[in-house]
Order: structure tokens, then sequence, then C-alpha cells
């Protein structure tokens, strides 16, 4: 299901970021070198196991017993839930620096399932290595504690989102949350590549196919966005302020 062979991390360059006021930028470069400053802690205290992972493929499924955590080191993943009755929810989008696995503490085993979306590269390693691991050095603990509340801060915005805003809204958000998440990489952001189906941004943002795809379309009829090739996966962001005027219902920590 997936490789266990140690590899080289590969290097993620800083490309301008062709979209925001100088703060901004700043701020972008200042996010992507705490993302490489908190993997170069890792690695030097705990030894994490290195995995190659291609589209489709599980670091962990719900019902494993729990005793890694994991942290994305390149690439996109997607957290599904799975109903009691089989349907699958995208519960959650994960990028380099991102962390996977705090479900299965409280209980010792996934509630979830964590699946590449295209070929990634991921750092696992024990949970009670990781603990031990923060008595000598504090700052351990402080980049888990950080990790947790991001992703609570996360939930909760997205449960406001998917309560509270109309579908553009929550399309436009989804879109600006993609940007922004490339850009606090050092990734370009005037053009991206979702990942995501029409069906799992539907299924993510709580609306159909069909509605994601008309939001998509008079979101590039009023020239915010453009597609780029037949595959439609490929947004040009033409507008950025209007993109970000369309997410501006979108709660801010959505955006962080």
């Amino acid at each position: 299901m997936l490789s266990t062979a140690e590899t080289t991390a590969p290097r993620v360059p800083f490309h301008p970021v062709r979209h925001g006021s100088l703060p901004e930028v700043e701020a972008h470069r200042e996010a992507a070198r705490a993302i490489g400053a908190t993997l170069d802690l890792l690695r030097g205290h705990l030894a994490p196991q290195r995995r190659i992972l291609h589209a489709g493929d599980a670091i962990y499924q719900s019902g494993e017993a729990f005793q890694l955590l994991h942290v994305v080191n390149a690439g996109f993943l997607k957290v599904v839930n799975l109903s009691a009755d089989g349907r699958e929810q995208v519960a959650g989008l994960k990028f380099r620096g991102d962390w996977l696995g705090f479900d299965g503490i409280a209980e010792g085993k996934y509630t979830c399932d964590a699946i590449a979306m295209d070929t990634s590269e991921v750092w696992s390693f024990r949970y009670d290595a990781l603990l031990a691991a923060c008595a000598p050095e504090p700052r351990l603990l402080q980049v888990l504690h950080e990790a947790m509340s991001r992703e609570i801060a996360r939930e909760r915005d997205s449960l406001m989102s998917l309560c509270t805003l109309p579908a553009d809204a929550r399309v436009a958000g989804f879109l600006r949350f993609w940007v922004d998440q490339l850009a606090r990489r050092g990734l370009r952001t005037d053009e991206i590549t979702l990942r995501m189906t029409r069906a799992e941004i539907g299924n993510y943002l709580g609306m159909t196919l069909e509605t994601v795809s008309r939001a998509l379309s008079r979101l590039a009829r009023e020239q915010v966005i453009g597609f780029a090739g037949n595959g439609r996966r490929h947004i040009l962001v033409r507008d950025p302020r209007a993109l970000a005027g369309a997410a501006q219902l979108a709660p801010a920590a959505m955006l962080q």
C-alpha cells in the first residue's frame, strides 16, 4: 500500500508569491520558514520514518491501532471519515507541515482514513517517543500544542462555514484556503492545481457536484478565476482581491 524506503526529503523552493501586498508576501515567507524549522526540529530529535505514498495510498485507516503520529513533508493528503452505513466524508486537507493522527490518541485507534491525493512524503514517529522527547526539549511540546490548536480551530470554523455561508462563498473560501496554504509553503499561487474532483470538493463543502460546478463557472464568468486546460483542475487566479471578496464571509481561521 505504501513504500517505507528511506528517501532524501524533497527540497521545497520558494517561488515568489505573485499575489498580495509586501507584508503578506513576507508573512508567507515567514510561515514557510517556520514550517521548515519545525520539520528540522522533529527530524533532529525523533529521527522519523520517511514514507513515500502515491495517489490513493493510505497512511492509516479507521480502526487501526494507534501508535504513530505523522507529519506531511511533501504533497497533499485528505482525511476521510466513514459513517456507519459506509458513506465517506472528506473531513480535512493536509499540506506540508500539517500533522495527522491526533484522532487516534483518545481511544487508542484511528477513527478516520488518511489518504494521499498525489505523490507525497510523510514522516512518522511514535507518540510515546514524542512525549519522551518533550521533557528535555520543550519546543517539541510547544509545536505539538500549536498543531493541535490549529486543527481544533479549523474544524470549528469549517463547521461554521457549512452552517452559515452560501454556496458561492463556500467555494470561493475553499479556493482562497488552497491558495493561502500554497503561499505559506512558498509555492506559486497565480495558477493552482486542485488535487480533488468536483465531487470530492462538494463532499468536503457539504454541497452537490453540480452546485460546485455552477459556483466555479460563476467565478469564471466574473473573471475572478479562469481554467487552464481541458481538465478544469488547473485554476488561474485572475483576481485575488475579488476572490478574497467573494470569500469574505469565510471565517478567518479557515484561511490560516
